[in-house]
């Protein structure tokens, strides 16, 4: 039987990856009222480009290590387990959170469709958000599904996301088509070109984030043992899929902007289904439902193949148990995908403003990795222009980590995400020395 992912099904995962619930929601909550529509545009575009770059030095990572794991292999296998570990620890915090962060949309957009069916059971309010039986329920079976298609095989799980990643785009467009025709440009026009100001804090404000908008395209490592083609022609479906994604989010914000000025789209739950409902009706906010439900679910999908792979990679080298490394007799990481199941169902019992923190310094996580991708590239390679490209990918990198921990950036994390990425570490500290301690 093939086990081998057509050019297709691989594009689809890494868009799948990269769109997700924070292209729906974004809109209102940050990208309007931080950067408007303009400086939102140059931000997703400076951001796209960097990206790019540093995918770069992925490509010459994957043309000589095509093994699972990714950049923790390549990092492992070049410097060595420690650093290994570390590109690890802090990558798997990247996938790991996208997985809640996505389960815990459906709930929310039930709610939204029928007036808080789900609301009841009442268990607790973690950081003013209350948690609920009925939202727990609805997220983990959502996280189940994708176990059960995961453990039936890469093949399989390529397939069911081809699907929903074209019905995501189908729906996207006519759904941007129609605000287009409904509600017109007047006030787009009038709160976010006519008054336009150029604005490098706006602008880097949206580009800092880029690391955990984009993260997806970091798949093409993770799934470069299941590809049968090049790795070259692997490379160009990341790099547009890092366009088409950077466009679905710039299509979704310019959406809301037809509808709402800055301070309106931000006091909204869901500034881009109001915006849908109001201008559209029933029938095009069904539309965006079903593009939302498919993003989320690409999402989930797309995440939990990257995290199974990366911690069987890391269980094959004994850092965490060797079971995780273990095969089921589909030929997938049975181990893995139950274990990564099990924390996205504890995950989304903390509720969305706890896992939005713990997303937000998952940024940091994707930028390290991204870092140590690019020096270790550079440190290799012998020729002039891979070594500039390198040393571009490793300076960018470094951008990235100022931009979220620096206490003047406009970008920083948070208080809450800072104790989450010291708790992270302390964490992380305690499993590398207790193993090491085990091999002593």
């Amino acid at each position: 039987m093939d086990k081998k992912l057509s050019i297709i099904e691989v594009f689809a995962i890494i868009l799948g990856a990269i769109i997700g619930w924070g292209s729906f929601m974004l809109p209102g909550s940050k990208f309007l009222k931080s950067a408007g529509v303009i400086n939102t545009f140059l931000g997703l575009l400076l951001g796209t480009m960097c990206i790019i770059i540093i995918e770069r030095s992925y490509h010459m990572m994957i043309q000589e290590n095509r093994e699972e794991g990714g950049e923790f292999s390549y990092i492992y296998n070049k410097l060595g387990k420690n650093h290994g570990f570390v590109v690890g620890w802090f990558l798997s915090l990247a996938y790991l959170t996208m997985i809640p962060l996505n389960a815990n949309a459906f709930p929310l957009v039930i709610n939204k469709l029928s007036d808080g069916a789900l609301e009841f059971g009442y268990l607790y309010t973690i950081a003013g958000d209350s948690v609920y039986i009925g939202e727990v329920l609805v997220s983990c079976i959502a996280i189940f599904l994708f176990m059960v298609i995961n453990l039936k095989g890469i093949k399989e799980t390529g397939k069911v996301q081809t699907y929903i990643i074209f019905l995501l785009i189908l729906c996207v467009v006519i759904v941007f088509l129609s605000m287009t025709i409904k509600a017109g440009t007047a006030n787009l026009s009038t709160n976010y070109i006519y008054n336009y100001e150029f604005s490098i804090k706006q602008i880097l404000q949206v580009f800092s984030i880029t690391p955990f908008l984009f993260v997806g395209f970091d798949a093409i490592p993770q799934l470069s043992t299941n590809f049968g083609f090049s790795t070259k022609k692997a490379s160009m479906l990341a790099i547009i899929a890092l366009f088409v994604g950077a466009a679905i989010y710039n299509l979704l914000n310019i959406t809301t902007a037809m509808a709402y000025n800055p301070d309106t789209a931000y006091s909204l739950d869901w500034a881009l289904g109001s915006a849908v409902m109001s201008y559209v009706g029933k029938g095009g906010f069904f539309l965006l439902v079903i593009a939302l439900g498919a993003a989320v679910s690409s999402g989930i999908n797309g995440f939990m193949i990257c995290s199974t792979k990366l911690i069987g990679a890391i269980g094959k080298q004994k850092i965490i148990p060797y079971k995780f490394s273990e095969r089921n007799k589909n030929g997938e990481l049975g181990n893995s995908i139950i274990f990564v199941s099990i924390i996205s169902f504890i995950a989304v019992m903390f509720g969305r403003e706890v896992i939005t923190w713990i997303v937000d310094m998952s940024s940091l996580g994707a930028a390290i990795a991204y870092f140590y991708v690019c020096l270790v590239t550079f440190m290799r390679k012998r020729a002039f222009r891979n070594k500039v490209i390198a040393f571009l990918g490793v300076c960018i990198s470094v951008i990235f980590i100022l931009l979220l921990l620096l206490p003047f950036s406009p970008a920083k994390l948070s208080v809450q995400s800072l104790i989450a990425l010291i708790i992270w570490s302390i964490l992380g500290f305690i499993l590398w020395y207790s193993n090491r301690e085990l091999e002593e």
